[in-house]
């Protein structure tokens, strides 16, 4: 074909911000996802509900490594404000024990949003189901931080023992701000008290925390990685009495929850499998649209072996045990004069 003499025109190159978008975009089509690492269908893989029947009774829950949700009623409200794909009676099924629940808070009510996002639930709705589930698998324990969102009254406390009495019974909770045992925590549900009041179960801010939830643009993703790996890295050497949280999740306005967590599932995914030693603790790993495999591999992470409490000395027991001593010699003594 001839040059005509006329300009030739091509094609603009798209600038970044428009890159940008069609990567924040990515993941986002209709078709749903099922991976080892990350899962936006409607169930599960497989079940895992009752994982924690293999670890000790005398293990401290500070030493136990789980996976978690954040943002766990968070289903609906399109890309920006979905987080989750599974019910929550699903989620603890698979094995999920930490639960990140936001509460609306209007004349009383506790409904459940994801900022401006209603999830079409209240508070009742959790608690019925995690004292359901804890009704079938005593062996388990739940933990759940609890904090406003979308309202600021920044007094919460009265809503929400209403709604313990109302949906659940008051010996559902662990009432102590103390680190429980694993046999102490069966079969409870532990609040991490994001709100002001009178206790209800642990302070949330008590926790060793992770949390670097903005990612402005999916360019960003590698340096929401860092801080995720240097927390778990951190976590094993870390206060054994203090529970460590690791945030996987993150979300900005040119990434959003399903495209940052396609990325950082896939990366902790492979940070978990490469680990040879499980006896150690990562603590809790909290996760945008996790798979049943990789909570999973989670539970594995467990300190199978306890060491054993070194005995205190007993100055009273050992008084006896010389008394007795001296008292099998002098009989000896006897013996050897009277028959030698």
């Amino acid at each position: 074909m001839k040059w005509d003499g006329n300009p030739v025109v091509r094609p603009e190159k798209p600038n970044m911000f428009f890159e940008l978008i069609l990567l924040g975009f990515i993941g986002l089509s209709c078709a749903a996802i099922q991976r080892p690492d990350y899962d936006d269908t409607p169930e599960p893989e497989f079940l895992n509900p009752s994982w924690m029947t293999r670890i000790p009774d005398d293990q401290p829950l500070s030493e136990v490594t789980m996976p978690g949700t954040h943002n766990s009623m968070a289903l609906y409200g399109g890309v920006y404000a979905e987080c989750q794909s599974w019910s929550l009676a699903s989620q603890l099924r698979a094995g999920v024990r930490f639960l990140d629940i936001r509460v609306r808070h209007t004349k009383g009510n506790l409904t459940i949003h994801h900022g401006v996002a209603y999830q079409w639930a209240h508070f009742g709705h959790v608690l019925e189901d995690v004292a359901d589930f804890l009704r079938v698998y005593p062996s388990e324990t739940v933990l759940m931080r609890v904090r406003e969102e979308y309202s600021e009254t920044y007094n919460i406390y009265g809503a929400v023992v209403d709604y313990i009495q109302r949906y659940a019974v008051w010996d559902l909770l662990w009432h102590s701000r103390l680190v429980p045992l694993m046999g102490e925590a069966r079969g409870k549900l532990i609040i991490l008290q994001d709100f002001s009041g009178p206790d209800l179960g642990m302070r949330y801010r008590s926790l060793d925390i992770a949390d670097k939830w903005k990612v402005p643009t999916i360019l960003h993703v590698e340096e929401k990685w860092q801080s995720i790996h240097e927390h778990l890295e951190a976590a094993p050497a870390g206060n054994k009495a203090q529970i460590f949280l690791t945030y996987s999740s993150g979300a900005g306005v040119l990434a959003y929850p399903r495209a940052v967590s396609q990325r950082i599932n896939a990366q902790l995914y492979d940070y978990l499998r490469a680990k040879t030693d499980l006896k150690q603790r990562l603590g809790i790993i909290s996760m945008d649209f996790p798979a049943a495999p990789i909570i999973q591999i989670i539970t594995d992470f467990q300190l199978k072996e306890v060491p054993k409490r070194r005995q205190t000395f007993n100055p009273l027991f050992s008084k006896r045990s010389l008394k007795y001593a001296i008292s099998l010699l002098r009989q000896m003594i006897r013996y050897y004069i009277v028959n030698v």
